[in-house]
């Protein structure tokens, strides 16, 4: 079976101080949403490899947030957290996300941004549109220094992988 190659734009506006990706993914909207909203799934993606991802707190309701670490092979961790502003289920969700350190306390000398992440469907495939709005351009130009689309690209494959393991567990015999 040959691999159908999966929407992945990764577009920069700094009029807006914004970056969109939008990804699709062959796999139905719960099980994507599902990646993105539950921690145990979370851990098993979201890091660019060869990184690794360990949730320390996760709240998944407005006004609760996820704090978690991605942590590299020789054991140095970065934390982050993504504070939830607003939920709907499996349609979206919008939040605040920072670097952190490990207590959660966000650190105000890194860029902080809003995301506003949909699903939708597309046909056999699930739709992710995530806005990511900075509090300026400098912001953006910093976070893309930083290795964000290669990063952003690697995160995303390993989603691929894990939906496919999942969702060949779930397909009906």
């Amino acid at each position: 079976m040959v691999k159908a190659e999966l929407q992945f734009d990764f577009l920069v506006d700094k009029e807006k101080s914004s970056i969109i990706v939008k990804k699709a993914f062959a796999a139905k909207r719960q099980l994507v949403w599902d990646c993105h909203t539950k921690s145990e799934l979370l851990d098993r993606w979201f890091a660019p490899k060869p990184l690794t991802t360990k949730t320390k707190h996760m709240e998944f309701k407005a006004g609760g947030y996820w704090h978690y670490g991605m942590t590299t092979p020789d054991g140095q961790t970065f934390w982050s957290r993504l504070d939830y502003q607003s939920i709907s289920p499996i349609d979206g969700y919008t939040a605040l996300d920072g670097f952190s350190d490990e207590t959660g306390v966000v650190n105000p000398d890194m860029p902080r941004a809003r995301w506003d992440v949909t699903f939708t469907d597309a046909k056999e495939r699930t739709l992710v549109t995530t806005v990511v709005v900075y509090n300026s351009p400098e912001d953006v130009q910093k976070v893309i220094d930083m290795g964000l689309k290669d990063g952003m690209t690697s995160t995303l494959e390993r989603l691929d992988e894990l939906l496919l393991t999942i969702g060949a567990q779930e397909t009906p015999v």
